[in-house]
């Protein structure tokens, strides 16, 4: 028997590894070989990598009385943005779009007016909430909202910064000026811009077990052939390859260090060539990216510029206990109650 660590400390909210097997067709695309690919350079007229994450926070929960039935309710808030660096190394790395977006989600059919929240100082602003409608009546309804409402800017945002791809030959080609790295899946209803999810876990396997060793195989920069699958019940189908960001070590599991990517793939099962080179630099580009476990418990998926990113919007939204106590003040204000002592 050998026991082996996973990498990431046990307060996060998911282990690195679970490895439950996909249930759905995977296709070899790019080469019936199943064997490591080469590191490759990052090209010359790739000019600009932008690195996309987003971050949601529930900041109160309501129970809202409405005639007969009470609803559930919350304000919340989310923030997009993303790091714009070039990756070559010739010029410094800036935040770009990091904006905090409030939500007051009621579930229902409720019709409110959004909250505006004006602190007794001035000069810590003014909070306001806009009214968004949740599907159902339940507690997590509203978190959910603003979950999906931060998903759909992100994936806006990260299309909007990146190159088209040619998904066939009457297509239009475009060189690979500007690639989008986004933190976690691509979602459904959006296509067609070099944007590649980075997904960090290893929740789900998508190949068989039989070809699991290639990925403990793989050396730093080095990547497996990409694949392509389809989720079932769904349309919605991805272009996919795994690459190692460093070497494991002796007492982590073999798969630690290695990152899956995946980018939409379209309607059919062709590989475009812009596919093929996205996932030919990832190796050199995410190697370069990749943060060190003396600074960053979630190395070496959670890359620099993602670090950094989290921390800008953590300051974005604010303090989270002084926002608790605006809400409570607003909240009293409203029932004509005083409440002492509020920012």
């Amino acid at each position: 028997m050998r026991i082996r660590l996973d990498p990431w400390p046990i307060d996060t909210l998911d282990p690195q590894m679970s490895l439950n097997a996909f249930k759905g067709d995977v296709i070899d695309i790019e080469s019936n070989r199943w064997e490591r690919l080469a590191r490759r350079t990052i090209p010359q007229n790739l000019h600009t990598v932008y690195v996309v994450d987003g971050k949601p926070r529930m900041e109160a929960r309501l129970l809202v009385e409405n005639g007969a039935a009470p609803l559930f309710g919350g304000y919340g808030a989310y923030v997009v943005g993303a790091v714009e660096l070039d990756p070559h190394g010739r010029r410094e790395a800036q935040l770009q779009h990091v904006r905090a977006s409030r939500i007051l989600a009621l579930c229902g059919d409720v019709k409110a007016e959004g909250a505006r929240l004006i602190p007794r100082n001035p000069h810590t602003g003014e909070l306001l909430y806009r009214v968004e409608n949740a599907e159902g009546n339940t507690q997590s309804a509203p978190a959910q909202k603003i979950q999906s409402l931060m998903l759909r800017e992100e994936q806006k945002l990260s299309h909007a910064f990146a190159s088209q791809v040619p998904w066939s030959e009457d297509d239009d080609e475009e060189d690979l000026a500007a690639l989008t790295l986004q933190d976690g899946p691509v979602r459904p209803g959006f296509g067609g811009g070099a944007v590649v999810g980075c997904v960090k876990t290893m929740q789900t396997l998508y190949v068989s077990a039989d070809r699991a060793y290639l990925l403990s195989e793989l050396r730093p920069g080095e990547r497996s052939p990409i694949l392509y699958f389809r989720y079932d019940g769904s349309g919605e189908a991805r272009f996919t390859w795994y690459v190692r960001l460093c070497d494991a070590e002796f007492y982590q599991h073999p798969y630690a260090g290695v990152m899956r990517l995946e980018m939409h793939a379209g309607d059919n099962t062709e590989l475009p060539n812009i596919v093929r080179a996205i996932a030919d630099l990832s190796g050199d580009l995410l190697c370069k990216l990749a943060s060190k476990a003396h600074k960053d418990p979630r190395a070496p998926q959670n890359l620099i510029p993602t670090r950094a990113l989290e921390q800008a919007m953590g300051r974005a939204m604010g303090d989270a206990s002084l926002v608790m106590r605006r809400i409570r003040a607003h909240i009293a204000q409203e029932l004509g109650q005083p409440l002492g002592g509020v920012a």
